[in-house]
């Protein structure tokens, strides 16, 4: 019997997904992967010089590194990349389920804080918005499979290592994950610049409740979908308007104010 063309289309998606290779390069980026033992790693190309400084991490790693001439570097990645000397070939992370990571990984003694992100594409934005989250110590990081910066090594590096330790996980429906973090108690806010009141106001008596951020791409902001499916839109306490704010800044503040009593 012939299978459907939507049985075909998954199983080809799944194919697809499971050969689907990173290339992260530079020597911190390079470092933090090598060190973590949950990511599996493939291929290292390094130069004399990167070898040398990596050498503690490649040990660890176990893995027979690739050697390179500094002026012709091999790696197959974009040639403006500054990688100094060090490029490793991974598979992405996979880190599972939101239960799992939204509410067993909260911070001791901080209840739960979770990012989501609606549309953030660019990869810059989303390393930095994973370097801030390890900073802050919210749980996860949480972004979609299609129309979300993918792991690639410019977020990577951008990242400073936060990639390796910060839950990021791209999960099929951004509504569909808001719905089951209200489920596990926790309170959504959506930002939006348009909003009435403010995160201090929103969560005012109730910072000692599980929350997940909401924040959208620049520009088009929350979907209206997103926006209907939040528990409150609200904007950061300043003065102009949200719109103002790069999101990875926005990201960083809201996170902060959500936090701070």
């Amino acid at each position: 019997m012939k299978k459907p063309k939507w049985v075909v289309e998954k199983e080809q998606a799944r194919k697809a997904a499971g050969s689907e290779t990173v290339w992260l390069f530079g020597l911190h980026a390079v470092r933090d992967a090598l060190m973590n033992p949950r990511r599996e790693k493939l291929r290292l190309i390094v130069t004399r010089n990167a070898q040398d400084k990596l050498a503690e991490a490649i040990a660890e790693a176990g893995i027979t590194p690739e050697m390179a001439d500094p002026r012709s570097f091999t790696a197959p990645i974009d040639p403006g990349s500054v990688h100094q000397g060090a490029a490793l070939e991974v598979k992405p992370l996979g880190w599972g389920g939101l239960a799992e990571f939204c509410i067993g990984r909260a911070s001791e003694g901080m209840p739960p804080r979770v990012i989501l992100l609606d549309r953030v594409t660019d990869p810059h934005n989303v390393g930095a918005i994973l370097r801030s989250a390890e900073v802050l110590g919210a749980s996860a990081v949480i972004g979609t499979r299609h129309h979300s910066a993918p792991e690639t090594g410019a977020l990577a590096k951008t990242a400073s290592g936060a990639l390796e330790r910060q839950p990021y996980l791209r999960l099929r429906n951004l509504s569909e994950a808001i719905t089951e973090l209200q489920g596990m108690g926790f309170l959504v806010l959506g930002l939006d610049g348009e909003a009435e009141q403010t995160i201090e106001a929103a969560l005012d008596g109730l910072r000692d409740r599980p929350v997940a951020l909401v924040l959208g791409a620049e520009g088009p902001g929350l979907r209206p979908k997103t926006k209907d499916t939040v528990d409150h839109l609200v904007k950061i306490d300043a003065a102009g308007g949200f719109g103002s704010l790069n999101v990875s800044n926005a990201a960083a503040i809201a996170l902060y104010a959500s936090l701070s009593h």
